[in-house]
């Protein structure tokens, strides 16, 4: 004879029309039962406190003791296996911390002359010491609409092959709400900080508001370094969310969980959204990827909230969001730049000057469509006007005057500081400049004032009184005419200095006393 396991409702209802004065035999009929089983039921009842109408209510708890009662052996009986499992519980437990794999565990065992069945150590391993079980997970709350939008990026496929044949893969930034999961797909060619500032602007025109937090995970477009505690981000993200009002929330890196509610969505969105559809660029499969996101995942019925998510978002989370963006966002651009020795630092392709003092060093530069800011750590030390690739933005005051005239050919003040030193000087340097290319004359003037340095202003501006009456504007025969033409004064002085002799000694050191000619008299001249 088979055995038919009986179900708890059909004891409860055995112990309900019992209870409501049906006879033994016709609730053994009515339910398909032997009259022993139900004499059987009825009897473990009474021991229970289950009695018929008017002597006691039936209630959930009264049932279920009567069925623990009826069935007390549910579940597999253990085998003698098992017992020698338990003998070896410490062993195997010791083993299973030191993360020795199951089938090494067994082979110990036999070592130490205990034989064991692998599928019941495991079971055993399994039930007695929660062996490759992992923590319960608890369902993280949506919070509250408008507050949580996750983000994730993965490939989609591939473009159609373009006019030279080449094949580009495609990439998407996927965005799903918290609350009603209505998402908004991306579609891009490189994961860079400036398409992920991209996309979110794309994101805040199709929610139509700014979500307040934004959970992202630890790409490095928008995470510098991961850090559970305190992770760092891109100058530029960082900027961006800071201009837009909103919060990184950035996920620990390699913990999915953080942004589920978006994780396995790459694989859905590339099966569903882009797989078997020919796309030719990226303008046109970001067009199909909006018609997706509105009229078929947004109208498609959601497994876990069972509602439209575009419904469920236009009546729950749209009113909660920060007003969106009236105006384009200026994206901006952040490097490092070393000032070189001429005291220009290049940025985007564009040369632009510094002061003297930070040459050969790196500044932080930031430059958006207007402006170009340079920093030394937090302080700003310059700011330029943005000019295109290939030119240059000079200032005359980051340069020392000395050396700014003949970078910026400036005649005029070279003229000015040699007049400075003398009326005759300052016409000698204008007759100099007075060509139809005053520039190249430049270095005449920078040696007439070297020429001043040297031998002073006074005989200078003598010797050009000179050559400007005979027209002479040669600086060399200049020179060679101050260096000829010695002032009186100074020959006089050198006249009366005698100099010492170099072998003079006194009369003393000679042995020979010095004696004077006789006189032709007769007499010795004193």
């Amino acid at each position: 004879m088979s055995y038919r396991e009986v179900t708890m409702l059909e004891i409860k209802e055995v112990l309900r029309l019992w209870c409501a004065g049906v006879a033994k035999k016709r609730i053994a009929a009515q339910l398909g039962l032997d009259i022993k089983t139900v004499r059987r039921y009825l009897r473990e009842a009474q021991r229970c406190g289950v009695w018929p109408a008017g002597e006691g209510p039936l209630d959930e708890t009264q049932v279920a003791a009567v069925v623990a009662a009826l069935q007390p052996g549910w579940g597999r009986q253990r085998g003698e296996d098992w017992a020698v499992c338990a003998g070896q519980r410490k062993f195997i437990a010791s083993h299973l911390e030191a993360r020795v794999r199951l089938t090494k565990i067994r082979k110990l065992l036999r070592r130490r002359g205990v034989e064991v069945s692998y599928p019941t150590l495991r079971r055993f391993a399994i039930v007695e010491l929660d062996f490759g079980r992992t923590a319960a997970t608890i369902p993280l709350a949506d919070g509250k609409p408008g507050d949580e939008l996750q983000v994730d990026t993965g490939w989609m496929g591939s473009l159609e092959p373009d006019a030279s044949g080449k094949r580009r893969r495609l990439r998407a930034w996927i965005f799903t709400p918290g609350v009603s999961r209505y998402r908004f797909v991306y579609p891009c060619l490189q994961e860079t900080t400036a398409t992920a500032i991209e996309a979110c602007e794309a994101a805040w025109e199709f929610y139509g508001g700014v979500f307040r937090t934004l959970i992202p995970d630890n790409t490095k477009t928008i995470v510098q370094v991961a850090d559970p505690l305190e992770p760092r981000f891109t100058r530029a993200f960082l900027e961006y969310a800071q201009a837009r009002g909103f919060h990184i929330d950035a996920t620990r890196a390699r913990h999915p969980r953080d942004k589920a509610r978006v994780e396995r969505s790459v694989s859905t969105v590339r099966d569903d959204c882009f797989a078997g559809e020919r796309l030719i660029d990226v303008e046109a499969s970001r067009v199909h990827s909006l018609h997706w996101c509105r009229d078929e995942y947004g109208m498609h019925r959601h497994g876990t909230t069972q509602r439209l998510p575009r419904e469920h978002f236009e009546a729950e989370e749209r009113a909660f969001l920060l007003p969106a963006p009236t105006s384009r966002y200026d994206l901006p651009l952040w490097c490092e730049p070393k000032v070189a020795r001429d005291q220009h630092a290049q940025v985007a392709r564009a040369l632009y000057s510094l002061p003297t003092r930070f040459v050969g060093r790196r500044l932080t530069a930031r430059a958006d469509l207007s402006t170009v800011c340079f920093y030394d750590r937090l302080v700003l030390v310059k700011t330029h006007p943005r000019v295109a690739p290939g030119h240059r933005s000079t200032d005359d005051n980051d340069f020392p005057a000395e050396k700014s005239v003949y970078a910026r050919r400036d005649v005029a003040f070279l003229e000015g500081r040699a007049a400075g030193h003398g009326e005759a000087i300052g016409r000698y340097a204008h007759a100099l400049l007075d060509v139809p290319l005053p520039w190249t004359r430049m270095r005449r003037v920078y040696a007439l004032l070297g020429l001043v340095k040297r031998h002073g202003a006074q005989r200078v501006e003598a010797v050009c009184v000179t050559a400007l009456g005979v027209d002479m504007l040669d600086v060399h025969r200049l020179k060679r005419m101050l260096e000829l033409a010695t002032p009186a004064a100074l020959q006089a002085a050198h006249a009366r200095i005698i100099p010492l002799a170099r072998y003079l000694r006194p009369a003393q050191q000679y042995a020979l006393c010095f004696t004077p000619d006789p006189d032709p008299e007769g007499e010795l001249t004193p």
